[in-house]
């Protein structure tokens, strides 16, 4: 259901009485706790609503050289668009970054998730998007990534950056299951998309401005 957001966005317009916001750029400080990594190649799993827009923020980020939108926390039965949509089942929408931690680290890719990509303060719910499959989540790789990720969590809200709590969780990982070929690179083939233009132009700005030395104008295939 390409047009699903679109239509969903257009209804949203349309009840004025139930305006809702996009999610604000925060300016967070760098994680304290990024230990180097000297790996040519690495894999991050995250979570924050709508994977279209996930992924074409991160793929935009310097380091990075793949970007995939997928789903994560259910069975391969259900790993479809239809049935995710739902909500009737474990999985979130995802994104797969496989990125250089040379170029950029993992805390560098979470400051980004949390300041600029989701807002890690409402649970299951991104912008318009309503449903424990829009939630935001970190799927560690490994020992290290989750201790990066426990502790700047820890970090940021001690700092409270957010007049809310971070409910971001931090969940096991499971089985990644790439989503169907056209939800890949979406926001890069459909730049004139209602719901991309609307929710996550702004964040692509964001990003530009707020990140410039991890920036590039050419996103990740």
């Amino acid at each position: 259901m390409l047009f699903q957001r679109a239509l969903l966005l257009g209804a949203l317009i349309m009840a004025a009485c139930t305006p809702v916001a996009a999610e604000q750029a925060v300016a967070i400080p760098a994680a304290t706790l990024d230990p180097a990594d000297n790996r040519t190649s690495a894999h991050a799993i995250l979570a924050g609503g709508c994977f279209w827009g996930v992924e074409g923020i991160f793929s935009h980020v310097a380091g990075v050289t793949r970007v995939e939108s997928g789903f994560h926390g259910g069975t391969a039965s259900s790993a479809n668009y239809d049935d995710v949509s739902s909500g009737t089942n474990q999985h979130a929408e995802v994104v797969r970054i496989t990125y250089d931690p040379r170029r950029v680290s993992y805390g560098n890719l979470l400051r980004i998730f949390f300041s600029v990509v989701a807002d890690p303060t409402t649970l299951n719910r991104q912008g318009p998007d309503v449903g424990s499959q829009y939630r935001s989540a970190i799927i560690p790789a490994n020992a290290n990534q989750r201790q990066v990720a426990s502790a700047y969590i820890a970090q940021l809200n001690a700092g409270h950056y957010w007049a809310r709590p971070i409910v971001t969780a931090i969940e096991e990982p499971r089985t990644f299951y790439r989503a169907e070929a056209y939800h890949q690179d979406f926001m890069a083939n459909n730049p004139d998309h209602p719901y991309i233009r609307r929710w996550d132009a702004p964040k692509l700005a964001n990003l530009r401005s707020m990140f410039p030395a991890l920036y590039r104008a050419d996103p990740a295939p």
